[in-house]
């Protein structure tokens, strides 16, 4: 297996969640070892039927340290799968940790511009925006652009973020934020953990700032949105605002 280098620092960590991707995830964790900002992946895989883990298996053996995974027993949903990420980073010394999804909806060649806003200190939460200018989803039916773009406006009213993609799954978040926020208290599991964290970081006084992204549809695969997602938001937002009134976030 691959060593780490004595004289190499990588001290940022990419989190995938997984379900059905073997097709994916091959193509992707190679890529993201090649960019010049150097990284770990991390891979959550929740016992996917098609292989995903054997497939992450197989490049642990080529990439050696570089590649991380956390094999859980089924569904248990998109919100656990990165706080068991989240936990897996803090517990080691990654001081820049990033979610993305494994199907390339996400650029990987992004990945460096939004661990860059960090490191440079323009901000604690640098988001990948499919909204900051104009919207910029590629492939998408009308209905679900739609529904998106009026969900996140939803989200951003109840809540008061200054944040116009409020569910954005493409990010990079510095090691104090997930010190200070209690990932222990985070209900959220669908989309709405994406609203749940950008909430939590930002009432914890934190700065979130919005980098443009331009966003695809996947080609292989198959969309985990489902309407118990949907609903899960459209109340989450509420119990947030409430929480954060009463002062019991």
């Amino acid at each position: 297996m691959a060593e780490k280098s004595a004289t190499e620092t990588r001290d940022t960590l990419i989190i995938i969640p997984t379900y059905n991707e073997a097709d994916n995830i091959v193509k992707i964790i190679p890529h993201l070892l090649r960019l010049e900002e150097p990284v770990d992946v991390l891979v959550v895989d929740d016992g996917s039927p098609d292989g995903t883990a054997a497939a992450v298996r197989q490049l642990q053996e080529k990439h050696g340290d570089r590649i991380h995974m956390i094999e859980r027993s089924g569904k248990l949903g998109l919100g656990t799968a990165y706080v068991t990420g989240f936990n897996y980073a803090l517990e080691r010394s990654y001081q820049y940790i990033c979610e993305m999804d494994a199907d390339f909806s996400h650029d990987p060649e992004d990945v460096p511009r939004l661990i860059r806003e960090v490191k440079q200190g323009n901000c604690d939460v640098a988001i990948g925006s499919r909204y900051i200018n104009g919207i910029s989803i590629i492939n998408w039916p009308l209905s679900r652009l739609i529904l998106s773009y009026t969900a996140n406006l939803y989200a951003r009213v109840i809540t008061g973020l200054p944040v116009r993609d409020t569910t954005a799954g493409f990010k990079c978040i510095a090691r104090k934020v997930l010190e200070k926020i209690d990932l222990n208290k985070i209900r959220s599991n669908g989309y709405s953990f994406q609203i749940e964290v950008h909430f939590r970081a930002y009432k914890a006084g934190f700065t979130l700032k919005e980098i443009s992204i331009i966003f695809r549809e996947r080609t292989e695969g198959v969309s985990k949105m489902s309407k118990k997602i949907v609903i899960e938001a459209v109340w989450m937002v509420w119990i947030l605002k409430i929480r954060s009134i009463f002062g019991v976030l």
